[in-house]
């Protein structure tokens, strides 16, 4: 957390203000295609499934996002606003939390707002937002974690509760989708390492001290340890009554093995495949859809806004020397995030990675351009942070045709978009 000064005015309205805009604007075309695409093809027949009979398919990945794509069939029917409608809600969400945890976590409102426009405009999120698959889900939940523990810190008159919507947030964010998982272990770890720094006495069961005064460290392992897994364990329950290969009691630990042989068993390479140094350096785009669909061409382009996934980088290195020679935490804890989120796929065995697993950490990139423009902005260097966010803007208009499925006047039109071979 920063050092304790006077706070700016909580800018909530803005913050619904900009959800609103982004909801309105992820809404543009949400039914084209009007047939499944990309990884669409594999989830929406998933959820189909559950719905008809039970049947659990995919399994190399957890079941609450496909049934969470199913809430949206059996309310909307078998369309593509059933298809879409968790994702779009979950990614206005997601929105929403990030500039809640930004807010909490800095007190700034203009750190807030910037990372809000930044998010909003950032390429990545839009996109997933308007696909029906199982990302948003578990950046939305991931997000509700840190916006619940932020805000604890600040408020902890509300910690109990707080840190147990955190708790059971985490276990719907891991049941989402396993990336989270490295980051689900951070919040009951640093709750962990700064109660110990406080010199308690009575480690356990105090309930003085940092980081959040009325909870004691058996209290905070339970709300961010045992919960989170209890949680986790009970997304699985229609599992054990699927009719085909149902879930046996006691046959938990295995199914995860089973998971992870199928996770690593996929090693034909692929066109659009990548590893995380594209990913930092943006140089790598998949392209989700290109094709002539509903009597026009169009396309959908996964990548990140050319312009604030570059200014990210100093602003992250930043952050880092801010954290570490100035003790500012809310900075720091951005680099932590980022390094654990990036780093988990420099290590792990998944042979085939694509640049949708930059998601999470493209989030924490932003979070440090929002600082470091805030930094300026409360020095008083206002022209930058304007240029900058203003730009961001602008750059998502200029690809909004091809990252909303816009009609294209022809197969070659995509030209115009792709600055880099590597691109296309």
């Amino acid at each position: 957390m920063v050092a304790a000064r006077e706070p700016d005015s909580d800018p909530i309205l803005w913050t619904v203000l900009i959800c609103l805009t982004f909801l309105a604007l992820s809404a543009i075309r949400l039914t084209v295609p009007s047939a499944p695409f990309f990884d669409e093809t594999h989830y929406v027949p998933a959820a189909r499934a559950l719905l008809d009979n039970g049947e659990w398919l995919n399994r190399e990945h957890p079941i609450l996002g496909k049934q969470l794509l199913a809430l949206g069939i059996w309310t909307f029917g078998d369309t593509p606003i059933g298809w879409r409608f968790a994702p779009v809600i979950f990614g206005t969400l997601a929105l929403m939390a990030m500039m809640r945890a930004m807010w909490f976590a800095s007190l700034s409102r203009f750190a807030a707002l910037a990372f809000g426009v930044l998010i909003a405009t950032g390429f990545i999120l839009f996109v997933h937002t308007r696909i029906a698959i199982l990302d948003i889900f578990m950046v939305a939940f991931f997000a509700i974690v840190l916006w619940q523990c932020a805000a604890a810190l600040r408020q902890p008159e509300t910690g109990r509760w707080r840190l147990a919507i955190a708790g059971i947030a985490t276990g719907l964010a891991m049941a989402s989708k396993w990336n989270v998982v490295f980051l689900a272990m951070l919040p009951g770890l640093a709750f962990f390492t700064v109660r110990l720094t406080a010199g308690r006495k009575r480690l356990l069961v105090s309930r003085r001290g940092i980081p959040v005064p009325g909870i004691s460290l058996l209290e905070a392992m339970f709300w961010l340890g045992v919960l989170p897994l209890v949680i986790y364990w009970l997304t699985f329950w229609p599992a054990y009554l699927a009719p085909d290969r149902p879930l046996e009691f006691g046959g938990f630990i295995a199914l995860h093995a089973d998971m992870i042989a199928l996770q690593q068993s996929v090693k034909q390479e692929h066109p659009y495949q990548s590893n995380w140094p594209d990913w930092v350096l943006n140089i790598r785009a998949i392209w989700y859809l290109y094709e002539p669909v509903d009597g026009t061409q169009r396309g959908i382009v996964l990548i990140g806004n050319p312009l604030t996934m570059l200014l990210g980088l100093p602003a992250l290195a930043w952050c880092a020397w801010q954290g570490f020679t100035q003790k500012r935490w809310d900075a720091l804890a951005v680099v932590v995030l980022y390094a654990v989120s990036i780093g988990m796929w420099m290590i792990v065995n998944k042979p085939i990675q694509f640049y949708y697993h930059y998601f999470l950490p493209s989030c924490f990139l932003l979070a440090a351009l929002a600082l470091a423009l805030d930094a300026m902005w409360q020095r008083g260097i206002r022209w930058i942070p304007i240029t900058v966010l203003t730009s961001s803007a602008a750059m998502f208009v200029y690809f909004f045709p091809i990252v909303s499925a816009a009609p294209l006047s022809d197969p070659g039109a995509f030209q115009q978009w792709m600055w880099l071979s590597s691109w296309r």
